[in-house]
């Protein structure tokens, strides 16, 4: 059945108008640089999370189980490739 207004579409809008005004909070606002670092990194995920579901319809398909493996697989690379890096070049692995 085909919509004639796109709900899920203006809602994901109106969160993401929410999470960045959140991500504006730490600019306009004197907070430390951990608690401004924490709220960045979860308002970026939750951004980036928000932008696959709704705007790209990441499981609105018949494959969406290979879409989210395939972004697992992505995370997981990614993560290995950073710690790793604050491994070799930081925490002085040896």
């Amino acid at each position: 059945m085909k919509e004639l207004f796109p709900v899920k579409q203006v809602m994901g809008f109106i969160f993401s108008l929410i999470l960045t005004a959140v991500a504006l909070t730490v600019y306009f606002t004197d907070m430390s640089f951990e608690v401004g670092l924490t709220v960045l990194l979860v308002t970026a995920f939750a951004q980036a999370t928000l932008q696959l579901v709704f705007f790209m319809h990441a499981g609105e398909t018949d494959d969406k189980k290979a879409i989210y493996t395939n972004i697992y697989y992505g995370v997981a690379i990614a993560l290995v490739t950073i710690f790793g890096t604050l491994l070799t070049l930081i925490w002085g692995y040896m």
